[in-house]
């Protein structure tokens, strides 16, 4: 066994031991609007439930050179987002939103993904996720180099073939989780293991 000081290594050393042992993450593809009217759409694997009562999630954002992304930034504003989760059929488009670009351009309109209308939030989501969420915004906490984003849930989209008897079918959501480098996974063989009472 190595034992490794995180102290005594770069953000970047960390990053690549958090990343590539922490596997798989679930990801979740987040919309978010600037109080001007753009469209924001970004991927993130720093992603998981908060609570089921209420119903919230989280994503960790992480900062840019000390800055706010534009989906904490829009986010914090606003106080609305839309989260999806990301699948077989959208992580190609869902990838390219990963891309750079200025607070006044929409990484939804690059990727050609597909607006839309929310029904609680002014957020809108993608028709290409087979779930999204909207989200109020919870609270944000300022964590290390990052922003934790804790959102409410206050309503569920689910694509009717995928849903019966109050779940959801695993194999039809065909949901990719993040690994290391540029490297995903499918949902692949699985087992079960009973509870203790």
């Amino acid at each position: 066994m190595i034992s490794i000081d995180p102290s005594q290594l770069s953000a970047k050393e960390n990053y690549k031991f958090l990343i590539g042992s922490i596997i798989p993450r679930p990801i979740a593809f987040v919309t978010s609007q600037s109080p001007s009217g753009t469209v924001n759409g970004a991927p993130f694997s720093f992603f998981n439930i908060v609570s089921a009562d209420p119903p919230m999630v989280s994503i960790a954002v992480q900062r840019k050179a000390g800055e706010q992304k534009d989906t904490a930034r829009n986010i914090a504003q606003t106080k609305e987002f839309v989260v999806h989760i990301v699948d077989e059929g959208n992580v190609s488009k869902i990838n390219e939103t990963a891309a750079s670009l200025k607070p006044d351009e929409s990484e939804v309109e690059l990727a050609g993904l597909t607006p839309t209308k929310s029904e609680v939030v002014g957020v809108p989501g993608v028709e290409e996720a087979k779930v999204r969420m909207e989200c109020v915004l919870e609270q944000i906490v300022t964590a290390g180099g990052g922003d934790l984003v804790i959102g409410r849930i206050v309503k569920f989209h689910i694509r009717e073939d995928l849903y019966a008897n109050g779940r959801i079918d695993k194999e039809k959501l065909q949901a990719v989780s993040r690994l290391a480098g540029n490297d995903y996974a499918k949902i692949g063989e699985t087992f079960t293991i009973k509870r203790p009472d």
